[in-house]
């Protein structure tokens, strides 16, 4: 969970809002930094004397040797502006060490598997797409990509690539929503009518697939996800990420009684093997930011509710999530929980971050 320097070893301009950065890696940190497709890094910078925290897919394939990932430039980000404006080639950034399970579960040497993504949500999706081609002959891949010109296209020229190269094995369908294409159903954003036009036309198969992956603006996320749950695709082979904080409506995760006796709980929080003890309130601070307050260095980046970087287990006692939008039932059901949204409701928890 320690953050290491990395000094940046290529940038390249893949949109006029985007860039790819390329880190050096230390023979001694390789193991450190070895991922899976899908996975991202969570980057600690001070900007104006601000320590900022961000995640950032990989869009590399482990294959490639290459530890990359891509920053989109969002109106009024910070680390974002800072990345595409102002970061150069040898400068240094501190990274964590890769985290994520928005990765492929299926060992079908013929897997089948779909992706819907818009926007930069091609990042840790491209990762994907490149590992499962190049290690499983037999698999093929479609993805359907949203943007809002050909302009704004991330990897433009590398899926275009990737579909030359495996031709009959990758399937790409681009959908803009700010310029005309030939065809209607390639025009507009990716919503459930969208959605439902590709395999009511017949270019998708719903039956066909082993898994689906979807990543993007949560609005599309859902869209996705309520098409083909609807149409009796297992929940449990759909991936998805969120890449931005949604709004201010809050997705309460469940209701939770309240067992405690008192005001307060006794927290336990454990990390590389030390326990840190203290008193919160039922309807006080989240763990996260009251153990961070005594000096715990808790991994965290979005505090949204977002990344999943600050998952923790509790083995003991009880807690409640203001939102979830990162962890998925299994997962909760095994104990995990997202430390930046939880509260105690009972007299005695412990939060193990050693445990996952």
């Amino acid at each position: 969970m320690r953050f290491n320097k990395l000094k940046v070893k290529e940038i390249i301009r893949e949109t006029p809002d985007c860039v790819s950065l390329e880190f050096e890696l230390p023979d001694e940190l390789s193991d450190t930094y070895r991922f899976k497709p899908g996975q991202y890094l969570t980057f600690k910078h001070e900007i104006n004397g601000e320590e900022l925290r961000r995640s950032y897919s990989l869009c590399s394939a482990p294959y490639e040797n290459k530890l990359k990932v891509a920053v989109k430039k969002v109106e009024g980000g910070r680390f974002s502006s800072f990345v595409t404006d102002h970061l150069k080639v040898g400068d240094e950034l501190e990274l964590m060490k890769p985290m994520g399970r928005f990765v492929s579960r299926t060992e079908a040497e013929d897997a089948n598997l779909l992706f819907f993504a818009a926007g930069s949500g091609i990042t840790p999706v491209i990762s994907i797409i490149k590992d499962v081609l190049h290690r499983k002959p037999e698999a093929n891949v479609t993805l359907v990509y949203g943007n809002k010109g050909f302009d704004h296209i991330i990897f433009r020229e590398e899926l275009e690539g990737l579909r030359n190269t495996y031709l009959g094995r990758f399937r790409l369908f681009h959908v803009l929503s700010r310029e005309v294409q030939g065809e209607a159903i390639f025009n507009g954003r990716i919503d459930l009518d969208k959605c439902g036009q590709f395999f009511e036309t017949g270019l998708l198969n719903l039956s066909t697939y082993h898994e689906a992956f979807v990543c993007g603006p949560e609005s599309m996320i859902q869209a996705v996800r309520d098409y083909l749950g609807a149409n009796n695709f297992d929940a449990n082979n759909i991936r998805f990420e969120l890449f931005t904080s949604p709004g201010e409506e809050k997705k309460v995760e469940k209701e939770v009684t309240v067992e405690a006796s008192g005001n307060e709980s006794d927290v336990v929080v454990v990390l590389d093997g030390v326990e840190y003890n203290l008193k919160l309130a039922l309807d006080g601070a989240t763990i996260l930011d009251a153990a961070s307050e005594i000096g715990a260095d808790l991994p965290f980046a979005c505090k949204g509710g977002v990344c999943c970087t600050c998952k923790a287990r509790v083995t003991e006692g009880e807690v409640k999530m203001d939102v979830n939008y990162s962890l998925e039932q299994d997962e909760i059901e095994q104990g995990f929980v997202l430390t930046c949204q939880s509260h105690p409701v009972t007299d005695k928890v412990v939060v193990d971050f050693d445990s996952i």
